[in-house]
């Protein structure tokens, strides 16, 4: 990476015809400086000469501001030296807000490698990592160490490489020696193949990784956390007996309190960091972990960066949830920064969750991962009994099997209100989400910007969900009709038709508009929630319902199968082992066995062997690049892709830009293994087009979301 200064005091390398100015002053030394700008053709070191009088406050890692194209800006020490290679004169360093070296080696080890993945810049992904200073923060952290302790010491001291990282093959070799753990704490384990091993090769400073399917079951009493939260916790007790340090991500603030419940019942110290506490916060929290005060670290997203001193253990639970996808650039995906990270620092990896991804499973495929989980017995022991009706079981009852929710789902709720609580798991939230013209079936939309209508209330007016219009004169573009009906039914709809079918029965609904609820008692009553915010019941539910399976299999997306199997599974997990779960609406035969059967793993095997044949991902890297047609042109002619890789496109899409020129789209496809050079290729030719300021607006994703 090259080295140099940019400055209206060095004008050479804003204009090359300019003439150098002289060296202002002598310097102790010179500082290799990443600068926070957003300029992707700026992503490199530059060098900054130090003053005498910073000389004990400039080291790798603080924070320092520098003068950068007329403008004071934050930047990073990632280096010092004696001399410097640059030509001209350095402008010097001008303040160091603090002696604190916030950005670790390992981090901004990760930090490149995360960038060069996802054809993003080091500063994006710094900013991502390293939550801005706050003083008082700061100040109540340092003056709990010792007056002795060298903040420079993340750059300093390195830590061991953990133990050789361990696949397939010797993952569940028996011989280890066993280390003096809490009798209790494998036997949370004991029901997974390989399980034990696990734990055991954790405990003796090894690195094992692991993909794992959790049972839904908790073997402790209703008060006790749930047995996923508990089966972490051993891991993670075992990394602590052998000295080492743990970084968990979690999706959201439910799963953290369940985890972090279960940390604080097992007496293992920990911390939270999240981006949605408060700068405080969470700043104080990053140090703690950063000066070697604090060893287990759990959150969300910004927890995958947390520089904790000597990591043994990274944990990423439920990877499947969007949640895990960072929506700002690069947009990386925790599960994937978790991997990079365990290779970087030698350290163990769990990737756990009820169901499986493709994503996870082909690092089992591959050799990087052990596949872990329980015996077939075992897990049909443990699950609730779930049934699929199928058309030809619905028309035996009749018209009432032709209902939303027919008589086999009624008798199956009211079998379960005679014991406890049930859940009614609904895709969308809203009293009728979607409508369409009474009289031809089309969809009703907006008149001014074409968006979906939706009713609010049985007596509303249609209203639009994109621009929020009331459509008071509405008309039906088709058959000019002015009724509408229900398309969609949402949570507020099917506890109104609940409430009415079930009278004198308390009905909650838990969803993004009404409250998201955590926990509900043990006393009977009905539960309507969406996928997400399903609360939990003490000791579990009795039954629970699955409604229009249809509409989460039948979306226009590459995972919607695997996607619509992770939120069933998760909800189903929340019913008793010998409660019965329905699953209605029609869904997609290939998840619904999957989960008649209670088996992620064979369906995540089925959706890679199939992607693997039509080249989608993960078997292969896309990435996709939208923009107006004039930047696509010149990005296209200018990108050098790897050997292997392909193009698709470009092609127009629904998104306009800023200025409302309509956009279109650009696919790249290469092989896996070639992921890196492609992130790469992306980058420069992303780099140049900011060189040159080119006009129009581009916008670069890999790996992203929705292929098609």
């Amino acid at each position: 990476m090259g080295s140099g200064a940019v400055d209206v005091e060095q004008p050479s390398l804003l204009d090359p015809g300019a003439v150098a100015q002289p060296q202002p002053a002598a310097y102790i030394g010179v500082a290799q400086v990443i600068v926070d700008v957003p300029l992707p053709h700026l992503d490199r070191t530059f060098d900054y000469g130090i003053p005498p009088e910073l000389d004990a406050d400039v080291h790798p890692g603080v924070r320092v501001k520098v003068r950068f194209a007329g403008l004071e800006r934050d930047a990073y020490v990632v280096g010092r030296t004696r001399t410097s290679d640059h030509g001209g004169s350095l402008s010097p360093v001008r303040k160091v807000p603090s002696s604190v070296a916030v950005l670790a080696p390992e981090i901004l080890s990760l930090a490149r490698r995360v960038a060069r993945r996802y054809a993003g810049t080091t500063t994006d992904v710094l900013r991502l990592a390293v939550p801005p200073r706050h003083a008082t923060a700061e100040r109540a952290v340092l003056e709990g160490l010792a007056e002795q302790a060298d903040v420079r010491i993340p750059w300093e001291e390195q830590a061991g490489d953990g133990g050789a990282h361990l696949g397939q093959e010797t993952l569940p070799d028996p011989q280890v020696e066993h280390t003096d753990l809490d009798a209790a704490t494998p036997r949370v384990w004991h029901p997974y193949a390989g399980g034990e091993a696990f734990l055991r090769r954790l405990a003796a400073g090894q690195s094992p990784r692991a993909v794992w399917c959790a049972l839904p079951w908790s073997d402790a009493g209703a008060e006790e956390p749930p047995h996923w939260a508990r089966a972490i916790v051993a891991a993670i007790q075992a990394v602590r007996a052998g000295g080492r340090d743990v970084v968990v991500c979690l999706p959201d603030q439910r799963d953290i309190a369940s985890l972090g419940g279960a940390l604080t019942a097992a007496g293992v110290d920990h911390v939270v960091l999240s981006a949605d506490q408060g700068a405080s916060a969470r700043y104080r929290r990053f140090l703690l972990a950063l000066t070697g005060q604090a060893h287990v670290v759990i959150g969300t997203r910004s927890a995958a960066f947390a520089p904790v001193r000597n990591l043994g253990l990274v944990v990423c639970w439920d990877d499947g949830d969007d949640l895990h996808a960072e929506p700002r650039a690069p947009y990386p995906h925790i599960r994937e920064v978790l991997c990079l990270r365990a290779e970087e620092e030698s350290a163990a990896a769990l990737i756990g969750g009820f169901g499986r991804t493709p994503h996870a499973e082909i690092l089992v495929s591959e050799g990087w991962a052990r596949s872990v989980q329980a015996a077939r017995g075992l897990v049909r022991a443990s699950t609730p009994r779930v049934s699929a009706p199928t058309d030809a079981d619905l028309a035996r009852e009749g018209a009432a099997g032709r209902a939303r929710i027919p008589g086999a789902a009624v008798q199956v709720v009211r079998r379960g209100l005679s014991e406890g609580p049930v859940l009614v798991q609904v895709p969308r939230s809203g009293y009728l989400p979607v409508v369409a013209c009474q009289t031809c079936r089309t969809p009703a939309r907006c008149g001014e910007c074409h968006g979906p209508l939706a009713l609010d209330r049985p007596d509303a007016t249609p209203r639009c969900r994109w621009c929020g219009r009331w459509q008071t004169r509405w008309q039906c573009g088709t058959c000019e009709g002015t009724r509408v009906r229900a398309a969609r039914v949402g949570s507020d709809r099917t506890a109104e038709e609940l409430g009415r079918a079930f009278p004198g029965t308390p009905v909650l609904v838990s969803d993004r508009d009404s409250g998201v609820t955590a926990e509900v008692d043990a006393r009977p009553r009905l539960v309507v929630a969406t996928p997400g915010a399903e609360p939990e019941a003490q000791g579990g539910y009795r039954a629970g319902l699955l409604l229009d399976a249809a509409v989460l299999t039948g979306r226009p997306e590459l995972g919607a199968a695997v996607e619509a199997l992770r939120r069933w599974l998760r909800a189903a997990a929340l019913v008793r082992p010998d409660g019965q779960v329905m699953l209605l609406g029609q869904g997609a035969p290939v998840p619904v066995q999957a989960l008649v059967r209670w088996d992620p793993v064979g369906h995540a095997q089925r959706e890679l062997s199939e992607r693997g044949e039509l080249e989608f991902p993960p078997i292969t890297q896309w990435a996709a690049v939208t923009g107006d047609a004039t930047a696509m042109r010149l990005f296209s002619a200018r990108l050098r892709l790897p050997e292997g890789a392909v193009t698709l496109g470009p092609v127009p899409v629904e998104e306009t830009g800023p200025d409302g020129e309509p956009w279109v789209r650009l696919l790249v496809r290469c092989p896996r293994d070639q992921r890196d050079e492609l992130g790469q290729a992306l980058a420069e030719a992303v780099a140049i087009r900011s060189a040159r300021k080119e006009p129009g607006s581009l916008r670069v994703r890999v790996d992203p979301e929705r292929v098609v």
